[in-house]
């Protein structure tokens, strides 16, 4: 995967303001991950879990006509300047497809995107919640990185249905979500089995078993499987969700068992994100992860500092890392400083001062940050990877 320079170093909610967010992909579209979605929320906010959708499917939103939504019409605006999300079945809904018209189609370039997503979750007037449940499209595109790097996720749900194509494509989101340090919390395998309404046969009708083999292979939590109901078709388009029409079938309790995984989810702590610390005044930093957090992972962050010396990095192995400030600067892998293709570096080392500062530093979900530096270059993305690998000067353990 190429890192996109899309993170953005502008302000952002802090870390105590943001509920847990799990996202909910698949690598196709057709495998049932939106009625995945809407079931589960029900099912926790049933539970007396206060719980959110962000339907970021922009060009196809579906969540609010699951829930009884009515879409369209301007939004209204909360006394604190935000979007009002609207509620079905007590599940808060934020979605495309409530600030246009039915059938109008939502044509919008990649930056559009990326500030409608930015907007859904930072700027509706959420209240306090639970859990946050985003309901991504399918693929490994824009919507699911832009995600990724703006938001500290908890974690991934990756669903998929049994047959072989829709289970190989879905190892290719497990990956991607890997590799931008999202935990992954389990595969779902949805349309597992039809059970006959008369004799109580079941058909495996895509096969049988694939998601359980697929968890197995990639050592992730299998969460469990939806079998084929005709009765999630016919809620789906009432507007009532079938863990509340049919509470008592087959899918309704895996519904419930996988809402009830889902709701004891904990994610092994690093550094408060997200978080935008500007040095010059020191507003904003971020808070150290407490010491219980030390669990040997080599690249999880768990503190940072800067003195006059440079940054100071502390990791989850122990490591505590000075870094210098030019180091870094030079160490840039954005397009301005470094061929995409060849990896031939840009940038003129002669062009960058020897007493360079960085004047701000900010998240990128969970797995890199973004400097910003007196020279006025700010477009790099540093992953945790990279960081820890670099050469500096290794401070005694405090």
């Amino acid at each position: 995967m190429t890192e996109r320079d899309t993170a953005s170093p502008g302000q952002q909610s802090s870390a105590s303001d943001m509920p847990r967010m799990i996202a909910i992909s698949s690598g196709k579209g057709g495998v049932g991950k939106s009625t995945v979605t809407a079931n589960i929320a029900v099912a926790l906010a049933q539970s007396g879990l206060r719980v959110g959708i962000v339907d970021a499917d922009i060009y196809g939103p579906s969540i609010p006509g699951m829930l009884g939504i009515v879409s369209g019409g301007k939004p209204q605006m909360s006394p604190n300047g935000k979007v009002t999300p609207s509620e079905g079945h007590g599940v808060k809904v934020m979605s495309m497809a409530m600030l246009s018209d039915d059938d109008a189609p939502a044509i919008l370039r990649g930056p559009m995107v990326t500030k409608y997503l930015q907007m859904f979750v930072g700027q509706v007037d959420w209240g306090t919640l639970d859990l946050l449940l985003l309901d991504l499209p399918p693929g490994t595109g824009d919507i699911q990185l832009t995600l990724a790097q703006a938001f500290p996720l908890s974690g991934a749900v990756v669903v998929s249905t049994p047959q072989d194509v829709s289970l190989k494509i879905a190892r290719r989101g497990l990956r991607m979500m890997e590799q931008v340090k999202v935990p992954i919390l389990g595969v779902i395998e949805n349309m597992s089995g039809f059970t006959c309404p008369t004799c109580g046969t079941v058909t495996h009708i895509f096969h049988d078993g694939g998601g359980e083999a697929i968890a197995r292979e990639l050592g992730v939590a299998f969460l469990g499987k939806v079998p084929l109901d005709p009765g999630v078709v016919d809620s789906g388009d009432a507007g009532t969700p079938l863990v509340k029409s049919a509470p008592e079938s087959p899918a309704s309790e895996a519904y419930r068992s996988i809402a009830a995984a889902l709701a004891g989810v904990s994610t092994a702590a690093g550094i408060a994100t997200p978080f935008a610390w500007t040095l010059g005044d020191d507003s904003g930093k971020p808070a150290a992860a407490p010491d219980a957090a030390r669990d040997g992972t080599p690249d999880r962050l768990l503190s940072l500092d800067h003195d006059a010396a440079g940054l100071v990095l502390g990791w989850a192995d122990g490591q505590v890392q000075r870094l210098g400030v030019r180091d870094v600067r030079l160490a840039c892998r954005c397009a301005k400083c470094r061929d995409e293709v060849t990896g031939k570096p840009l940038l003129d080392p002669q062009t960058v001062p020897l007493d360079i500062k960085v004047t701000r530093i900010w998240s990128v979900g969970n797995y890199a940050l973004g400097f910003a530096f007196s020279d006025g270059h700010d477009t790099g993305i540093y992953t945790f990877k990279q960081l820890h690998t670099m050469q500096g000067t290794e401070v005694e353990d405090v």
